[in-house]
């Protein structure tokens, strides 16, 4: 259990998912680089980030900008949508009649990954909603601008446990303070931080190093069997 001073960006467990050296670079630097993707995505999420919003359709009903945090995970932040639909197995909440189970939509501007990278800020995302209402999600939903389309993401227990081991790693990262070197992978190229990272340079002084000390093992090499 984590005290409320203790909390880390819940939507920090995306980019620690995707790059570590990209999460502290943020979340430990405090750097931070807008480029045309980050950008958009700022656009498409102003009408998900209204505070408070509510929308009603029937036997559901919207709330937009939803606070949350979770103790067990450590992790704090504002979820995008919460859709409640009408449900006797539900929960009840102030001031509505009847019984409501929610569900978290993520609101993404690209298009589905295909590693995990959105599954497990939805389920972080989950997990602090379960937390603050006091029910178990077993579903939620991504949302992706570029194919207008709605994917129901299982929170299985998989995932759960992914969730939790990514969070335990962000909080022993946090507290050492360092931030990882950088490889150079094909992702780079639209990372918003590549100017600050310099994955290049970075991967260079790594391969000088490498190249070094592989130099000194072929000479110790030879003299063992120059010496036998």
């Amino acid at each position: 259990m984590y005290a409320e001073d203790q909390f880390l960006m819940l939507s920090g467990i995306q980019h620690f998912f995707f790059c570590k050296r990209q999460w502290a670079l943020i979340h430990l630097e405090q750097q931070w680089a807008e480029n045309y993707s980050t950008a958009e995505g700022e656009i498409l999420h102003e009408r998900a980030d209204k505070p408070m919003l509510h929308e009603k359709r029937g036997n559901i009903f919207y709330s937009r900008a939803m606070p949350v945090s979770s103790a067990t995970l450590g992790l704090s932040g504002i979820l995008d949508v919460v859709l409640f639909e009408k449900d006797e197995a539900g929960i009840s909440l102030p001031h509505r009649r009847g019984k409501w189970r929610p569900y978290v939509i993520e609101y993404k501007r690209g298009k589905e990954k295909p590693d995990n990278r959105d599954k497990v800020q939805l389920g972080a995302e989950v997990m602090c909603l379960e937390e603050k209402l006091g029910i178990a999600i077993d579903a939620s939903y991504l949302y992706y601008f570029k194919t207008n389309r709605r994917i129901n993401i299982p929170i299985d227990l998989a995932l759960r446990k992914e969730v939790k081991r990514l969070a335990k790693e962000m909080h022993d990262a946090y507290a050492s303070g360092k931030t990882p070197v950088a490889g150079f992978y094909k992702h780079c190229a639209l990372c918003s931080l590549r100017d600050v990272c310099l994955p290049r340079l970075t991967k260079k002084k790594r391969s000088v190093h490498n190249y070094l000390y592989g130099v000194e093992n072929e000479e110790t090499v030879e003299h063992v069997i120059c010496d036998t």
